[in-house]
């Protein structure tokens, strides 16, 4: 598998890091998200909503930075198994035991 990070050391949010990070980002992004869909529900019209989306982006790229660095291994570990089981919650329990263990939800 390729880093979960790019140079920086930024996550890279690929589609094992976001499966990963999902509860996480309910949690700490629901009122961007929220208000994105309220935006999304008054006027369909996409350019109404840009700004919404780019809050909503911020967030989920601000979390993954902060858990990221709160528990890199367990992270590194959960991303590599949803990447190598192509996100398939059941058979990476063990490891979002340990990443959840590691950073609990706030």
């Amino acid at each position: 598998m390729a880093s979960p990070v790019d140079a920086a050391g930024e996550p890279i949010p690929t589609s094992a890091v976001l499966m990963a990070s999902s509860k996480h980002i309910a949690t700490r992004c629901k009122p961007e998200n929220v208000a994105f869909l309220k935006c999304k529900q008054k006027d369909p019209n996409p350019e109404k909503c840009l700004e919404k989306g780019r809050e909503v982006t911020r967030c989920v790229l601000s979390l993954l930075k902060d858990l990221h660095q709160r528990c890199t291994k367990e992270m590194d570990a959960y991303v590599g198994c949803m990447y190598y089981y192509t996100n398939e919650f059941d058979l990476c329990r063990k490891e979002q035991q340990e990443f959840e263990k590691a950073c609990p939800l706030e």
